[in-house]
């Protein structure tokens, strides 16, 4: 019998020895630290793979095994080193169970726990890992017949905290030169702040007016091209020769953090409050919904992944359908129904 325990687990770990199709041994977690039920593990997926290696019976998938092979495929995404720290902390429920064991109920009590030591949002996160390894599991390599379902929080809809012409010129006026150039770009452009404060140079084409942000570099993943305007332009102009490789400096160096005391300080004396650096984006956004700017170019202006992401600031500006409902004026005319005051005229 092979039982071992592993530094980084609190958990009896089985080892067994590879069987037909199979190109190494088994290594996977009891998911207890008891002995004798780690024993009884052992000794009940041996059996069961001995009936796999001479009877031919299809083997049953461990979550382990989905694991790796799902950290196997997805290792050149860019949440990767997410997707892991997710399914390390996840192990110490699923560890040791077979795929055709993980229901509702469990996937039910993982819901509930992780929502007692964070929000709801990191909640669905951790849910929706585990969604996705046992959809791939059951519809891609076949190894499961159904997969639970499991069913995220329903989640608020996220702030939307924007500026007006005159609160941010008094928080121009109140930032650190660095700062406030970065603040006045990222209303120009609508880029998140790290996008902005990591910036490079090969990213910027002054001559044809567009920046460019790379899919490994950008939060949905794809790439996204960036029209840069006069203010914009006129911004860049000012960091050249700053720095070879990064356009917003600080003291000849690439700029850190922009939530700083700095940044703080500023806001209290601009008398703002109740708004972060991400706020500048809903600012970009609130802008040009309000300047008519229709949502599926402002979809593609600030690199949202999907519609209905844009659609959030559409309260802003309700006038700009005004004309749209106006177009059916002619066609109703003939059908304005008569006041309350008006006789209507008898048979």
């Amino acid at each position: 019998m092979s039982l071992y325990r592993r530094k980084d687990s609190s958990a009896w770990w089985v080892k067994l020895p590879a069987i037909r199709g199979e190109t190494g041994p088994l290594q996977v977690s009891a998911g207890t630290s008891d002995r004798r039920k780690a024993t009884e593990f052992h000794d009940k997926l041996k059996a069961q793979r001995w009936e796999q290696g001479k009877l031919g019976a299809k083997a049953r998938r461990t979550w382990e095994d989905a694991v790796l092979k799902f950290l196997e495929e997805t290792s050149h995404k860019r949440t990767h080193e997410r997707d892991k720290s997710i399914l390390r902390w996840l192990d110490d429920y699923l560890g040791g169970k077979y795929l055709d064991e993980i229901d509702r109920a469990l996937i039910d009590s993982i819901k509930s726990t992780r929502a007692k030591i964070a929000t709801q949002s990191t909640a669905n996160r951790y849910l929706a890992v585990i969604r996705t390894v046992l959809r791939k599991a059951c519809h891609e390599w076949e190894w499961i017949e159904r997969a639970p379902k499991v069913s995220l929080f329903r989640e608020k809809e996220g702030r939307i905290r924007s500026l007006t012409p005159e609160e941010f010129k008094r928080l121009l006026d109140e930032l650190p030169s660095h700062l406030a150039d970065m603040a006045l770009f990222s209303v120009a452009t609508g880029l998140r702040q790290g996008n902005v404060r990591l910036l490079e140079w090969d990213q910027v084409d002054l001559v044809r007016k567009h920046a460019w942000i790379t899919p490994e570099k950008h939060k949905n993943g794809r790439a996204h091209a960036v029209p840069l305007n006069e203010v914009a332009l006129s911004v860049l102009q000012k960091q050249i020769g700053k720095h070879p490789a990064y356009v917003f400096t600080f003291r000849g160096h690439p700029v850190v953090s922009v939530s700083t005391k700095a940044w703080t300080n500023a806001l209290e004396r601009a008398g703002i409050e109740n708004f972060r650096w991400h706020d500048l984006r809903h600012t970009f956004a609130t802008w040009h919904r309000q300047a008519g700017t229709p949502t599926h170019e402002l979809q593609r202006l600030g690199g949202w992944k999907t519609l209905s992401m844009v659609e959030r600031y559409a309260h802003v500006a309700p006038e700009g359908l005004q004309a749209a409902a106006s177009r059916l004026d002619n066609a109703l005319q003939g059908y304005v129904l008569a006041t309350p005051n008006e006789e209507r005229s008898g048979p």
